[in-house]
């Protein structure tokens, strides 16, 4: 009863917190005021929500496990950036449910419209960099000083980036269901064939 209660608290808090961010925009918007609305103190909100921006972008947002797990049970043969760029090609691609618009459009509205969370959204890629870059060393064993891991998890993760506001840009123009679907997929994998194959070959000068 107790964890129900805790749980249904935090989602009222969210709730409140995602219309008032929608109606006035993340920075202008203060936890006091949160969690008045709320019916709860403000301590509570920071119980739940460390910092202000959690109650927007989750601290350890599930992409991130979901993405090390797809690497590290990837087939005999699959290298670490083909399975971390299918696996995010596919989960950015579900952007295009139609059940998922509304959601994308709301998250992109605030958090193009807030500096703080536009930083915060960075360190979060960094982080996930980070992690994906520390488990292929680990796997591959590479010696302190290569450049291998990190510059694999860059782009793993500069494509899913990418990807992100690709499909923040497409639903703000109208963009939905599977026409959005379709299009985050080509592009995902015009980006995966990059990483596989890599750059020798693009953007060559002709002239």
């Amino acid at each position: 009863m107790r964890e129900r209660r805790r749980l249904e608290t935090r989602d009222r808090i969210v709730e409140v917190a995602a219309a008032l961010f929608a109606e006035r925009g993340f920075d202008a918007v203060s936890v006091v005021e949160i969690a008045q609305r709320a019916g709860v103190v403000e301590k509570t909100v920071f119980n739940h929500f460390p910092v202000k921006e959690g109650l927007v972008l989750s601290t350890d947002p599930p992409v991130r496990a979901a993405l090390l797990r797809a690497v590290a049970e990837r087939p005999a043969g699959e290298s670490a950036a083909a399975a971390a760029g299918t696996f995010l090609v596919t989960a950015m691609a579900s952007l295009g449910d139609p059940e998922a618009a509304e959601g994308v459009a709301a998250m992109a509205r605030v958090v193009r419209g807030s500096r703080t969370l536009q930083v915060r959204e960075r360190e979060i890629l960094g982080e996930i960099t980070a992690a994906l870059a520390a488990q292929i060393r680990e796997e591959t064993g590479a010696p302190d000083g290569a450049v291998e891991p990190e510059l694999t998890a860059s782009a793993v993760t500069a494509l899913y980036g990418r990807l992100l506001e690709l499909a923040r840009d497409r639903v703000l123009a109208g963009v939905t269901g599977p026409e959005l679907a379709a299009e985050l997929r080509a592009a995902g994998r015009r980006g995966l064939s990059l990483l596989q194959f890599g750059l020798a070959g693009y953007a060559k000068r002709r002239c």
